[in-house]
């Protein structure tokens, strides 16, 4: 296959200079350097004023990235415990609207879009009900707890014409959006394999979150909270530790799984794998969790008119012994390969020659003397002097400017979207297209068989 990539690396000998894009480079040209010094600024226009479904750990992380937005107001928050709703008032104003119920956030009038931070179970009935109550809709990754769920978001955007945007930054993120120039223009080649991880240490890592010792069915609506879910007794541990549960969940993989796949769909272009293995288990953190602290999966991509196939292996560990959390996606091809970190990443290339070289590892030495000749005399007819092997080529390093924060650019992508009508990258059919996969590893561990998936449809065969 003939490809844009291949066709690149043909017309620059495999030379990574003509792709500097304003970047510096020291005296001999092999390490490139470049570091944006600025994102994407919004003008003030009318003020988008937002509502906040689930004020947890990650609603406040993006309830205080999104009012880092120009012309971006809070105006109300629901959440179940009510020392949540206090402190809401404590940290964002006493004029700020509180609630139980979403469904009387949805109702207000003078509410434009909304952040849905709530356990995955909740996702698809929130999001859905806010489009229909004229709402945009924030929804925190991923997108669905079951992959069927996923269906009526999709058609639900359509329908509405409404902003829907899924909370996984990595498709916003500066160091993937620049890695994907490097990638587009050929220079690690054909791509052909993929190695990606995250992992945790300590046990908040692991989703062992504070309790407050006020937690009580008086302060929580607990049966609320369950929704659709199996009825089990008040338990403040499944309420604020819902990601060690299935019932509540998507795991490691709906957690973690889905930041990988977004970063490499992003860059690659891909729709998603063929076929989906895993393996999981819980591993170390044996506190009564049913979800995987550990799991390991193996997902083959296909050919496309793009991409050559490739493979896929992601790892998830709640419990590293390496004494450290990481995040790591390294696409690895035929002439080189970029290793991103968060938000940074490193390239490295090579040249291969196309003669093989002989001598060394290889059947040259058990040649009799007389075929030894014959044989130098052949190659150096067919090849000349060269030697064969490889050469290391250019290495690119990124980094991102001091106090960079991928989840604000992903922020400023969907206030733009709603502003001006900009194209969403992470929309519904994205979002689904990164939750499936993932979600896919756990019944794929579930049940200890393969998986076959149509990317195209989004569903399991």
């Amino acid at each position: 296959m003939e490809n844009s990539r291949r066709k690149f690396l043909k017309n620059v000998g495999g030379s990574v200079a003509a792709l500097s894009i304003g970047a510096s480079a020291n005296a001999n040209n092999e390490i490139l350097h470049k570091t944006l010094n600025n994102h994407t600024k919004v003008s003030a226009n009318d003020k988008i004023r937002i509502g906040l479904i689930g004020s947890g750990i990650i609603g406040h992380y993006d309830t205080d990235t999104a009012l880092k937005v120009d012309g971006v107001e809070l105006v109300a928050v629901c959440d179940l415990y009510t020392g949540r709703l206090d402190r809401a008032k404590e940290k964002w104003g006493n004029d700020i609207f509180i609630t139980k119920d979403y469904r009387e956030l949805l109702a207000k009038k003078d509410i434009d879009a909304v952040l849905i931070c709530t356990p995955d179970h909740w996702h698809q009935k929130m999001a859905i009900d806010a489009m229909n109550a004229g709402k945009h809709v924030y929804c925190e990754k991923p997108m669905i707890q079951k992959i069927e769920d996923g269906y009526a978001i999709i058609e639900t955007q359509k329908k509405t014409g409404k902003v829907f945007q899924v909370g996984s930054q990595r498709a916003s993120s500066v160091a993937v959006l620049e890695a994907k120039k490097y990638f587009e223009k050929g220079v690690i080649g054909e791509l052909s394999y993929v190695e990606a991880y995250c992992d945790r240490t300590d046990a908040k890592g692991a989703w062992q979150y504070s309790i407050p010792t006020d937690a009580s069915p008086e302060t929580i609506d607990f049966d609320r909270f369950l929704g659709n879910a199996p009825k089990v007794p008040f338990s403040a541990e499944r309420f604020f530790r819902w990601r060690n549960y299935k019932d509540y969940g998507t795991g490691s993989a709906g957690d973690l799984v889905v930041h990988l796949l977004t970063g490499l769909h992003t860059i690659t272009g891909s729709i998603g794998p063929n076929k989906i293995f895993a393996l999981g288990e819980v591993n170390y953190w044996k506190d009564g969790r049913d979800a995987y602290d550990l799991i390991n999966s193996f997902m083959s991509y296909p050919q496309t008119k793009t991409l050559q196939s490739f493979q896929l292996y992601t790892r998830i560990n709640l419990a590293s012994g390496e004494g450290k959390g990481g995040f790591g996606l390294k696409l690895i091809g035929t002439e080189g390969a970029i290793d991103i970190g968060w938000n940074d990443f490193k390239i490295k290339t090579l040249k291969r020659s196309v003669a093989p070289g002989y001598g060394g590892y290889d059947s040259f030495d058990s040649f009799s003397a007389q075929q030894k000749e014959d044989y130098k005399k052949w190659y150096n007819d067919k090849y000349g002097n060269s030697k064969g092997g490889y050469e290391m080529g250019k290495t690119i390093e990124f980094t991102p400017p001091a106090n960079y924060d991928d989840r604000l650019d992903h922020m400023i992508t969907f206030f733009n979207g709603i502003r001006s009508n900009t194209p969403i990258l992470e929309d519904a059919t994205f979002g689904l297209r990164t939750a499936g996969p993932s979600i896919a590893c756990n019944i794929s561990a579930e049940k200890n068989k393969a998986l076959n998936w149509d990317a195209e449809k989004m569903k399991l065969f």
